[in-house]
C-alpha cells in the first residue's frame, strides 16, 4: 500500500512538473531592422517572461509598416508592429488588422534635410527627392503630410532607399530630404550639426499613433488569453525598459549586429518621449484613446480614402492592457 501512494505521489509531483501543454510558436515581425524601440521585445524574450507565459516567440525583421500591416493582416503572422494611420489604410484594403498597443503615442514622422541644398523648410519641398524606402509609413502617408503641409502631394519625387542607408544618401546629395524616426534624431545632429533641418509631423498639426503592436482579428478572436499574455508581457517589458534601460539594450546588442551602444541609448531617450502622453501615464502604458483613432482615421479617409470603409472601433482595443502597468513620465528627459 505504502509503495502505491508513493508511486501515485512520484507521479504527480512529475505531472506538477510538466507544463500543461507545449509553448505556441509565435512570430512577431517589426516593422523595420531592430533598433533600441524594440529592445523590450529581446529583453523579455531573454528574460524568458514569453517562455512563462507559454510562448515560444520568433522575431521577424521588417520591411516597412505597409509590409508588417499587410502579413498580419493576411495571417501570415499573428503579431508585427506598424505605424497606425499605414494599418488603417491595410485594413481599408481587407487586412484583418487590430492594433492593441501603442508604442509612440506621438508620432515619430520626421523629414530631414541640409539647408545647404536649397531646403529651409516645408515650402521648399517642391521640387526636390525625397528618399525612402517605398514600404515606409511616410511615404504611405505623404498625401496627408503634404496636404497639411500645403504643398502639392506630386511636387516631389520619391527614391527608394534602404533604412541604414538613408545618412549616406543625404550626405552624397542622392537626395535632398530623407523621411526618418525622430528617435535616430541625435545621429544626424552629430553628422550634419547646424546645416541639418527638421520637421516633425506634429510640428505641422499632425500627430497620429505611431508604431503600435497588432495583431490578426481572426488570431485575436481564436486566442485571446494568447493574445492578453503576449500583450502584457510586453507592457510589462516597456515599462522595466523605460526604469532601466541597460539590460533591455544589451539583450538587443545581444541578439542583433551591427548596432552602436551609445547611438541606441540616445535613441532609447527620443523613444520614451515618444511614448509619453495624457493618456500612457493615467490609462496604462501602451493606451491607445478612441477619439484620437477616429481622428486617425478621418485623417486616412480624408486624404487616403478607404477602399472599404470600416468601424474604426474595429481597428483596435485596449482590452488586452494591464490598466496597473503606466508610463513613468518622470524618466523622460525635457
Amino acid at each position: 500500500m505504502k509503495g502505491l501512494q508513493a508511486a501515485t505521489l512520484a507521479l504527480a509531483l512529475g505531472l506538477a512538473a510538466t507544463p500543461a501543454g507545449a509553448a505556441e510558436s509565435v512570430n512577431l515581425i517589426l516593422n523595420w531592422t531592430p533598433t533600441a524601440d524594440h529592445s523590450p521585445f529581446y529583453y523579455a524574450k531573454a528574460q524568458g517572461w514569453y517562455a512563462k507565459a507559454g510562448i515560444d516567440l520568433t522575431i521577424e525583421t521588417g520591411k516597412g509598416s505597409g509590409v508588417s500591416a499587410a502579413k498580419v493582416g493576411s495571417g501570415g503572422s499573428p503579431f508585427g508592429i506598424a505605424d497606425l494611420a499605414t494599418m488603417l489604410v491595410a485594413k481599408g484594403k481587407g487586412a484583418d488588422d487590430v492594433a492593441v498597443m501603442s508604442i509612440y503615442a506621438n508620432t515619430g514622422q520626421t523629414f530631414y534635410w541640409l539647408k545647404s541644398y536649397g531646403v529651409n523648410g516645408v515650402k521648399d519641398f517642391p521640387g526636390h527627392k525625397i528618399g525612402n524606402p517605398p514600404g515606409d509609413a511616410s511615404r504611405v502617408m505623404w498625401p496627408a503630410f503634404a496636404k497639411s503641409a500645403g504643398i502639392a502631394p506630386d511636387s516631389v519625387s520619391f527614391v527608394n532607399i534602404g533604412p541604414t542607408a538613408k545618412i549616406a544618401a543625404l550626405k552624397s546629395h542622392t537626395v535632398d530630404i530623407i523621411s526618418d524616426f525622430y528617435n535616430e534624431h541625435d545621429l544626424k545632429v552629430i553628422e550634419f550639426g547646424g546645416d541639418l533641418g527638421y520637421v516633425n509631423w506634429k510640428d505641422i498639426g499632425l500627430n497620429p499613433y505611431g508604431n503600435s503592436l497588432i495583431v490578426n482579428g481572426a488570431f485575436l478572436q481564436k486566442n485571446p488569453k494568447l493574445v492578453e499574455d503576449f500583450v502584457r508581457v510586453s507592457q510589462k517589458a516597456f515599462a522595466a525598459c523605460v526604469a532601466d534601460a541597460a539590460p533591455c539594450l544589451k539583450a538587443l546588442l545581444d541578439q542583433v549586429s551591427g548596432l552602436d551602444k551609445e547611438n541606441q541609448e540616445r535613441q532609447w531617450e527620443r523613444i520614451k518621449y515618444l511614448m509619453t502622453d495624457e493618456y500612457t501615464t493615467t490609462k496604462g502604458l501602451g493606451w491607445i484613446d478612441a477619439e484620437r483613432m477616429k481622428k486617425d482615421y478621418e485623417l486616412v479617409q480624408t486624404y487616403l480614402g478607404m477602399e472599404k470603409p470600416f468601424d474604426v472601433s474595429t481597428a483596435f482595443t485596449t482590452r488586452m492592457l494591464d490598466p496597473g502597468v503606466k508610463m513613468d513620465a518622470s524618466k523622460v528627459k525635457k
